[in-house]
């Protein structure tokens, strides 16, 4: 299984390599992820371990939280996640209480980026589908429409027709983006290329699952 990390997007810069090339880089910050839970063959079915990233303040916790957190020794973590831990060796003697880093990682490598995209709002079918636009002749009555929905045997509409709807704000992953540079003393991962999300957002960052295939 990929090690990862979770982490902040920035936004987006463009440096120079050694050899005058210019990338478009994406800045992730990910400041040291506590260790808040480890679960075990034994006691969960499977290897992993929960990672919290990120301040909230304490009176938007629920009590449950409070308490999860509580067994941690940790306070005010906006977001928990998993990643499994069978077979990672940076994961396996980490305890409750312990920091994941950036320094898991190191430039050259591949990773799969996850975050939420950019919401649209409502959209129809031209901007969320890349539908063609009718004739623009005063003649003509059909401009941006649907057009048509299918045959008039079924008398219906089939499912997973592209229909206008509300566009964006969905889980995203890109995949095989490569590590351009770790700052350790910053907490910062440049990866080149871009990722999902907007700036501020929640971005996880693992190993790339097809390179190490």
């Amino acid at each position: 299984m990929p090690k990862g990390i979770l982490g902040r997007k920035l936004g987006m810069t463009q440096i120079f390599t050694e050899t005058g090339e210019l990338l478009p880089v994406t800045v992730i910050e990910a400041t040291p992820n506590s260790v808040i839970q480890v679960k075990s063959q034994e006691t969960d079915g499977y290897e992993s371990i929960q990672v919290g990233f990120g301040e909230k303040r304490e009176k938007l916790l629920s009590k449950p939280e409070k308490g999860h957190l509580a067994k941690a020794g940790a306070k005010g973590i906006r977001y928990l996640r998993e990643f499994r831990s069978e077979g990672v060796a940076e994961f396996q003697d980490l305890k409750v209480g312990d920091t994941v880093g950036v320094d898991i990682f190191k430039a050259g490598e591949l990773v799969d980026v996850t975050g939420t995209t950019k919401g649209k709002g409502f959209a129809g079918v031209i901007k969320r589908w890349g539908y063609a636009r009718g004739p623009m002749a005063h003649g003509s009555k059909y401009h941006r429409g649907v057009g048509s929905l299918g045959a008039t045997g079924p008398a219906r509409v089939f499912k997973g027709r592209k229909l206008p709807g509300r566009m964006g704000n969905v889980r995203r992953t890109i995949q095989g983006l490569e590590i351009v540079r770790v700052d350790q003393e910053r907490n910062l991962l440049l990866v080149k290329g871009g990722v999902p999300g907007v700036r501020g957002s929640l971005v996880r960052i693992q190993a790339s699952v097809k390179s190490a295939r």
